[in-house]
């Protein structure tokens, strides 16, 4: 709940570019704000990047009664069926409600909006944090999460690139691959990553898509990141990758954060919480150039100026659109 002083010490040796947290880190707002600001102030940054997963849905680290309950992606999809306009009415209000919460803690990078697939035979790990199985509604509802973040002051990570919709197994625990054909992927799963190269983070799949490269997961592999995921896809923000510490991945924490910034990476996560994987994986890796400092702080300075929201208002009318789905 919160730094240690072996953690601090190392923090402040090895200078992490940020921290991401888990519900295990999630006590209360004071004692959340503390973290953070320990943290900052451990690697003598102010600016330097909170992460958290707050989708929505089962994928929430900050929990009632601190903090508000939002509905996952499925929901907004459900809506769209029946009407877009009110469906992006609500992801945009509970978008802002979120984000403003998130700002306010001090948390900077929301690891959302997913932006896979919904299918039917996948791994339900994706499931309804999917807006939907059609690719147009996800990449317009995608749309309005990532602008909606933005303008209340809190940077969006699209995920999981270039899709884990397909996936049967999920990556926390093994290694799954794809074997639909490269027109079938550019026509359908890499469609809503394309819609949105323009946001400022990407996470990736630890994902084998055997058409493109069926040695390596794409967290691992250039020739996904190079040709498809920078080149077909078009992203040029921050690329994130997955958890290193999932199953999907092998070799040593060391070996697998030493892989991943190879292939093409910016930065790497690191989740367990376990302190000496940590201590191994930031001194396997080195200090963030100046190429991917300035883009760290070209995107922060997206967020410099949020746009004033009346939280009150926005939390009735959300709860009018959503009321009769729910």
């Amino acid at each position: 709940m919160e730094l240690t002083a072996d953690e601090a010490a190392l923090c402040a040796a090895e200078r992490p570019a940020g921290l991401i947290l888990f519900r295990r880190n999630c006590e209360t707002p004071d004692q959340l704000q503390g973290l953070i600001g320990a943290f900052r102030d451990a690697v003598g940054d102010a600016d330097a990047l909170v992460l958290v997963d707050q989708e929505g849905g089962r994928v929430a680290r900050l929990q009632p009664p601190h903090w508000r309950e939002f509905p996952p992606a499925a929901l907004y999809g459900r809506i769209a069926q029946e009407d877009f306009i009110e469906a992006a009415a609500a992801l945009q209000l509970a978008t802002t409600l979120q984000a403003c919460e998130l700002r306010r803690l001090g948390i900077t990078v929301n690891c959302a909006p997913v932006l896979d697939l919904f299918y039917p035979q996948g791994h339900d790990i994706i499931g309804d944090r999917a807006f939907s199985a059609d690719p147009d509604v996800v990449s317009r509802l995608g749309r309005v999460a990532v602008d909606a973040m933005i303008s209340a002051g809190v940077l969006p990570v699209i995920k999981h690139i270039p899709g884990h919709g397909r996936a049967t197994m999920d990556s926390h625990l093994e290694l799954p691959r794809i074997d639909a054909d490269v027109r079938s992927l550019c026509e359908t799963d890499f469609v809503p990553f394309k819609a949105l190269a323009d946001a400022p983070f990407a996470m990736t799949a630890h994902i084998v898509y055997d058409a493109i490269d069926p040695a390596l997961p794409a967290t691992l592999s250039s020739k996904m990141i190079e040709d498809v995921i920078r080149g077909d896809i078009g992203f040029d923000g921050v690329l994130l990758s997955d958890d290193i510490t999932m199953k999907a991945l092998d070799g040593s924490m060391a070996e697998r954060a030493s892989r991943a910034l190879a292939a093409g990476c910016d930065l790497v996560l690191h989740c367990s919480g376990d302190f000496d994987q940590a201590r191994t994986v930031l001194e396997a890796t080195e200090i963030m150039n100046a190429d991917l400092a300035d883009c760290l702080s070209q995107s922060l300075s997206l967020i410099a100026n949020p746009a004033p929201a009346d939280l009150d208002n926005a939390s009735a009318r959300l709860s009018q659109l959503i009321g009769a789905w729910v």
